[in-house]
Order: structure tokens, then C-alpha cells, then sequence
């Protein structure tokens, strides 16, 4: 006979699209989330052994929930509404110990009618996508926020020389290039900054201004380099963060041979290449915080 064991274990319901309208007046507000809810607890086990149901919430009430809290509780900010929704469940359901709540935000500015915000019609915008999750696991709450599909590009100011070289080394060194990446960044907040509440809003915006402008002026030797540079920064900005990690695939563009219809080609015209690329992850953590590896568990890095 062949002995086998349950595993690390959680369920729920992936990806539901729930959109807020605040309509009390008549200039409206959205906010609009991707959200998934997965429950964890020994006492599920014997759903997986045998089919037993009597503890299980329901997939579908995980989801129904979600929509009722977005009424009840409003959407402050993703990490808040994921935190109430998470305290629901393991505070509501004495078996349920733990989880892990996720949310994608996708962001909408107004449209302009004769140069003016319109009161109820919006376009999406493009700049990534804003990212949440709060943890509950082993009796801790950890809460992370992000940003994902952050496409960014410099068209000089970055080089990338002075690697070993053996007998399958075709690359050219070069001190003038183009660097393209699309971030992916998550950061974990201290827990006691959660506990005394953050502005959960205004330091996405902050971190996100930061990330940006690290990327643009710092005279880039290579992608590792650039990438523990923002992480760095964003940690100097906001006091309330203990870490960040970060996944960017390289999205290399090669100078394109044109001297065969005769003509020069000084970094001018490129062919981007979405594959093969490098890809380049890192972590740069606050000095004299507290590790949590807890607060990753099943959480993706790059997507």
C-alpha cells in the first residue's frame, strides 16, 4: 500500500470583479477591484479526505460577501476592504484560522468634456495595476500592497559592460541603451504601522511617484542595480514599510542592422523583443525589521 498525506491546503473564490459606484452625489466616484478570498484551517481536512462539508463556507459566500461588504464597509482602500473581509472570516468561523485575500485594483480617471472632469464617465487609466493582500496566518496579520504591469521605459542612460566572458558569450558590451522593464513590486508593511493605520491611498501614490523617478535618474549600470535603488527608495519615503520585493523580465530592444539598404542606424531605430528576456527579482528589506516570511505565503511575485 502506498501511504499519502494532505498537504498545505486553502480554497475560495478566485477573481471576482467587484465595482463600487459612490453615488451620493452627482459627481460619482468608482473603485474598482479584482478579488479573490481563500480560507485556511485544520478542521477542513476532512472535506479533502472524505467529502465532509460540514465546515466548509462556501466558495459562493466567500464571493456574496465580498459584494456585501463592498456596501456595507465601502472601499476605502483595497488593503482596508481586505482586512475587514479577513477578519469576517476568522473571527465569524471558529475553525477558520487563517487566509489569504487578494485584490487587483484597476484605475479610472475622468473623462474631459470641453476641458472639465465629467461628474460620471471615466476612462481606464495604463499605468499598472495597484495590488493588495492581507495574510492570516499563524495567529499574525500581515498586509502587503503593490503594483503589477508597471511598463517603463529610458531610451539612454543605462549601461550594461563589464561581465565574464567564455566560449558562448556573444553579447556586446555597450554604455549607451536602451532599458525597458515591466514591474512588478510588492511591499510589506510593518505591523505596527498597520495597527496604527495608514493611509493606505496616499502612500501607493508616494511609492509609486518614488518607484518612478528612481527609475528615471538613476544612471542605470544594470537592471539589478536600478531595481534595489527603488526598492531603497520607496523604503528612505515611507517609514511604514519593512520590505520590498520586486520580479522585472528585461524587455530588451536590439539596434537594428540597416546597413544593408545603406544606412546608418546611432541607436535610433530598435527591435523589441518580447522573448527570450532576462529576468531580474530581488528583495531589499528596512535594517532592524522584524523578518516575516508568513506574510508570502502563496502570495505571486511575478505574474
Amino acid at each position: 500500500m502506498v501511504s499519502v498525506s494532505l498537504g498545505a491546503n486553502k480554497y475560495g473564490k478566485a477573481e471576482n470583479r467587484v465595482v463600487r459606484i459612490y453615488r451620493d452625489t452627482p459627481r460619482h466616484e468608482i473603485v474598482d477591484l479584482n478579488v479573490t478570498s481563500q480560507l485556511r484551517g485544520a478542521a477542513l481536512v476532512d472535506s479533502y479526505l472524505t467529502g465532509d462539508n460540514a465546515l466548509v463556507v462556501a466558495t459562493d459566500t466567500q464571493k456574496n460577501t465580498a459584494f456585501a461588504f463592498a456596501k456595507e464597509h465601502g472601499i476605502p482602500s483595497p488593503e482596508e476592504y481586505l482586512l475587514t473581509l479577513g477578519a469576517h472570516f476568522t473571527d465569524g468561523f471558529d475553525w477558520i484560522e487563517g487566509g489569504l485575500w487578494q485584490a487587483e485594483q484597476y484605475e479610472w480617471e475622468r473623462i474631459l468634456v470641453d476641458g472639465q472632469p465629467h461628474d460620471h464617465s471615466f476612462v481606464r487609466k495604463g499605468q499598472g495595476t495597484r495590488l493588495a493582500t492581507v495574510q492570516k496566518i499563524g495567529g499574525a496579520t500581515h498586509v502587503t500592497g503593490g503594483v503589477k504591469d508597471l511598463t517603463v521605459l529610458k531610451s539612454t542612460g543605462s549601461e550594461f559592460a563589464g561581465f565574464p566572458r567564455d566560449e558562448y558569450t556573444t553579447l556586446v558590451e555597450t554604455n549607451d541603451r536602451i532599458m525597458a522593464t515591466s514591474v512588478t513590486g510588492r511591499w510589506r508593511f510593518l505591523p505596527e504601522a498597520v495597527e496604527a493605520g495608514i493611509d493606505y491611498n496616499r502612500l501607493y501614490t508616494d511609492v509609486l511617484g518614488v518607484l518612478l523617478s528612481t527609475f528615471a535618474t538613476v544612471h542605470s549600470l544594470a537592471l539589478q542595480q536600478t531595481l534595489f535603488a527603488m526598492g531603497a527608495a520607496a523604503i528612505e519615503a515611507r517609514p511604514e514599510i519593512a520590505e520590498v520585493r520586486f520580479a522585472m523580465p528585461n524587455k530588451h530592444h536590439f539596434v537594428y542592422d540597416l546597413s544593408p539598404f545603406g544606412l546608418e542606424n546611432p541607436n535610433e531605430v530598435f527591435y523589441a523583443a518580447d522573448r527570450p528576456y532576462g529576468l531580474i527579482e530581488g528583495t531589499i528589506t528596512r535594517d532592524g525589521a522584524a523578518p516575516a516570511p508568513d506574510a508570502w505565503t502563496d502570495v505571486p511575485t511575478f505574474v
